[in-house]
């Protein structure tokens, strides 16, 4: 994991060398970071004396001790030592974002083994941390993930918020496992906590401009100082990302898996007293993509039994005299007839007050966001008329307001109290339109005029509105027993309350009463078969209770050990979509208990850092989402359901040693045994559909989930002489990333089975001592491996694919005034 950690001292630069070291077995639990360190052993609250500090210093090739330096941490909702803190975490800094060039969050997944980031588009992203989170089937409204995703400690209500480019952070942190007491909303699974650099007193400037292949380029820039001495500060960051597509679309000749995104975010600091801060946040940000194009990844014929598949893909695409593609991914090539985008948008503003009043920390958080998705797919992925549209728009907005309160400075008991609201609501609004060759495509047996006249030029609409309010009261106690031993405590009420209407209905195609009344009865079958027109309401209310224990030892002065205990809950959801029959609107409320043992360790003068950690999750009603697609049709029903039992174990570890100045060997695992305890009514794979539509997974393991991750790189410098009186360093930085094989389908299906890979990441570079510029040249990708980010096999034995990266270069210059 190629996570940096900056030496003790100011301004400093030392490069380093990541690379594998075996752990036995042991994975990833603490990647190390550059941050601003807090007084040793002191735990500080976000007040104003903190925020007003100003961001970290850059790295530069400034001569400094070859000791790791503190990494400071939110992961408790108070400041600390990442090394004090009894929870797996892991830490990606500025810094290590800067080495590796990393902008969103799929890429910093190659830097943390337990995280899992796999997207069918921004909107149907799915985030697992140990396994666990969410599966892999397509998004559905009333079903939110398990991780919670915070940005400056705004909640983020849906997964495609934190689609966009990052800008100008401070940090991300990885919470692994349940932290319902503190982060509670929705974090039976672990929480990603991403802080943004605040506004500085003195005033600064840092951009960089990349250029690269396939058309790549990248403007981002963040400018920051005071506006009023010591008592008001401004920050303004933004990013301009471009890049041409890496696939082709054969029927129009345009490119596709291009990406467009625009962020900026302005920030003011205002600190009317040394006690008191108040932060306002403002941030837009609009992507657009041509994606996503369906690529023919894999073709069956028959079933597994060896009998054949009826109606299969080849017999379609032959009835219409069509020849498809073939089967042939890596060359990038697909074929669609019909408009494909990710189009969003995200905008919110939020304000922060933090004050001091003694013996605690005062702090409020208010924030209200908009999110708007903007889709368009072509859903036959083929180049015939056959689905011309489908595709689900959103509407998401949200509110959000939290209180806390929080002990300062050393005491026998620490502790944070507070209380949170949360309010969203999703419109959203469904489209799914035919075109003249859906009849033969799916209806070959029914006369041409009665297909034509139920499907061709058919289109449904539909609307829902699933709404939350939540509340929740909370609180968590150390007692620091002595300097060694300490001892959290920690609960959490929350009340919500959940409902929504469902509404789908025909707006286009053949008026059938001009139909003779047979007819008109078999074509309205038909269209009701694919789209029927519904109406329903539904609404929950959920109490639940989270919390945990944990007790911690220092056995040495930089080793602590500890064994936890959590229980989380996420409440129930509502399935505000098509539903089989038989199949409730309401899903139940899901529970975690959740059991970790940890090492936390430094060595040699902390030029050595091992962190270890063990987990057993078990879980019950965990909330899936299923989609199965109906014989004969391109109708796929997604709705939640809860599998009666889950179970992840496993282990993690990561290592970080500076051997000499200017070196860094990073090393990080992960090991995640996550299989169905309990599954019996799950659906089937579409190669052995002709056993019947379900199938038992108990004792499989759960879908999107990579057995065996691990991550290592390399960071090294040396200075090469001089510029204007300044030293000047030659540094290079890679880092390895490689993933077991797993598989993307929710029926398990062998056509789902992605194969294990690697990715390799490379950046050489020169810079003076005083970071005023930096000039680098990198490549993603390497090697250039061929791989698969996610596989869908259909019932017609077609199977398609979403492709990973090729290789990218390119070069980039950055400024520090």
């Amino acid at each position: 994991m190629s996570f940096s950690t900056t030496l003790a001292g100011g301004r400093r630069s030392h490069a380093r060398y990541l690379v594998l070291i075996a752990l036995s077995g042991a994975t990833s639990t603490a990647a190390l970071a550059a941050e601003r360190p807090g007084a040793a052993g002191r735990l500080i609250p976000a007040a104003a004396r903190d925020i007003a500090a100003g961001p970290t210093a850059p790295d530069s090739a400034t001569e400094t001790d070859d000791t790791a330096s503190d990494v400071v941490v939110t992961a408790r909702r108070r400041q600390e030592r990442a090394q004090d803190v009894p929870i797996a975490l892991s830490v990606v800094s500025a810094d290590t974002l800067e080495k590796t060039g990393d902008f969103t969050l799929g890429q910093v997944q190659q830097l943390v083994p337990s995280l899992q980031i796999f997207s069918f588009n921004p909107r149907n992203t799915n985030i697992n941390i140990r396994g666990l989170g969410s599966n892999v089937a397509l998004t559905n409204d009333g079903l939110e993930n398990g991780v919670g995703i915070y940005i400056d400690n705004v909640y983020y209500g849906r997964v495609g918020q934190s689609q966009f480019d990052l800008v100008d952070l401070e940090r991300i942190e990885v919470l692994r496992g349940p932290q319902g007491t503190l982060f509670g909303k929705n974090t039976t699974a672990g929480a990603i906590n991403i802080t943004s650099r605040a506004p500085s007193w003195t005033t600064e400037f840092a951009g960089e401009a990349t250029l690269g292949n396939y058309g790549y380029h990248q403007l981002r820039g963040s400018l920051s100082g005071p506006i009023v001495a010591d008592r008001i500060a401004y920050r303004l960051s933004i990013a301009d990302t471009h890049r041409d597509g890496f696939l082709t679309n054969v029927t129009s000749g345009q490119r596709a898996q291009d990406y467009t995104n625009f962020t900026a975010r302005g920030q003011l600091l205002i600190t009317p007293t040394p006690a008191l801060s108040i932060r306002l946040i403002g941030d837009y940000s609009r992507q657009k993509q041509n994606f996503v194009l369906g690529i023919f990844a894999n073709y069956f014929g028959r079933y597994d039994s060896g009998a054949a598949i009826a109606n299969a893909f080849r017999d379609r695409t032959a009835r219409a005299n069509h020849t498809p593609l073939p089967i042939d991914p890596f060359a990038r090539r697909g074929e669609s007839d019909s408009r494909y985008q990710s189009n969003m948008k995200s905008y919110g503003a939020s304000a922060q007050i933090d004050w001091d009043v003694g013996r605690a920390a005062l702090t409020s958080i208010t924030a209200y966001r908009w999110w708007d998705w903007d889709p368009a797919n072509d859903g036959d992925n083929t180049a015939l008329p056959v689905v011309t549209k489908a595709q689900q728009a959103n509407r998401q907005r949200q509110f959000s307001q939290e209180v806390r309160l929080a002990s300062t400075g050393r005491n026998r008991i620490d502790y944070v109290v507070g209380a949170y609201y949360f309010w969203q609501i999703i419109r959203g609004y469904g489209a799914t339109a035919y075109g003249p060759a859906a009849a033969n495509w799916f209806l070959p047996s029914v006369p041409a005029a009665i297909g034509n006249a139920a499907l061709s030029g058919f289109e449904a609409n539909s609307t829902s509105t699933p709404q939350t309010k939540s509340l929740a009261t909370f609180g968590q106690a150390t007692w620091n027993a002595s300097d060694a031993l300490h001892l959290t405590l920690g609960l959490r009420y929350t009340h919500e309350s959940k409902d929504g209407r469902f509404h789908q209905f025909p707006v286009a195609g053949v008026d059938l009463s001009t139909l003779p009344s047979n007819a008109r009865a078999a074509a309205l079958a038909i269209r009701n078969q694919f789209n029927p027109g519904l109406d329903f309401s539904t609404r929950l209310k959920d109490d639940s209770l989270s919390g945990l224990a944990t007790l911690s030892y220092r056995v040495a002065s930089d080793a602590l050990v500890y064994a936890s205990y959590s229980r989380g809950s996420k409440s129930g959801g509502l399935n505000l979509t098509a539903l089989p029959a038989g199949v409730n609107p309401n899903v139940r409320p899901e529970t975690v208990n959740a059991y970790e043992v940890g090492l936390k360790s430094q060595w040699f003068d902390r030029r050595v850092t091992l962190n270890l950690a063990g987990f057993w999750t078990d879980i019950a009603d965990y909330q899936t989402g299923i989609t199965e697609q109906l014989a004969n049709t391109v109708t796929f029903r997604q709705y939640i359901a809860n599998i009666p039992s889950v179970r992840s174990r496993g282990i993690e570890g990561d290592l970080v040693w500076t051997p000499v100045h200017r070196v860094t060997l990073t090393s990080s695992f992960s090991y995640t045994d996550a299989t169905y305890r309990d599954y019996r009514n799950a659906p089937q794979a579409p190669e052995r559909l002709d056993r019947g539509g379900i199938q038992d997974l108990t004792g499989q393991p759960l879908a999107g989930i990579p057995k065996f991750t691990y991550t290592l790189g390399a960071d090294a410098g040396a200075p090469i002489g001089g510029w204007q009186g300044h030293p000047i360093e030659l540094y290079g930085h890679a880092d390895f990333s490689h993933r077991s094989s797993f598989n993307t389908s929710a029926s398990n299906s062998r056509f789902g089975q992605i194969a294990g890979y690697g990715i390799l990441n490379l950046r050489v570079g020169v810079r003076p001592d005083h970071a005023r510029w930096d000039l680098s040249a990198w490549v993603r990708n390497l090697g250039d491996t061929e791989y698969y980010q996610t596989l869908s096999p259909g019932n017609t034995g077609l199977v398609t694919g979403i492709l990973g990266d090729p290789r990218t270069w390119g070069v980039t210059l950055r400024t520090k005034l």
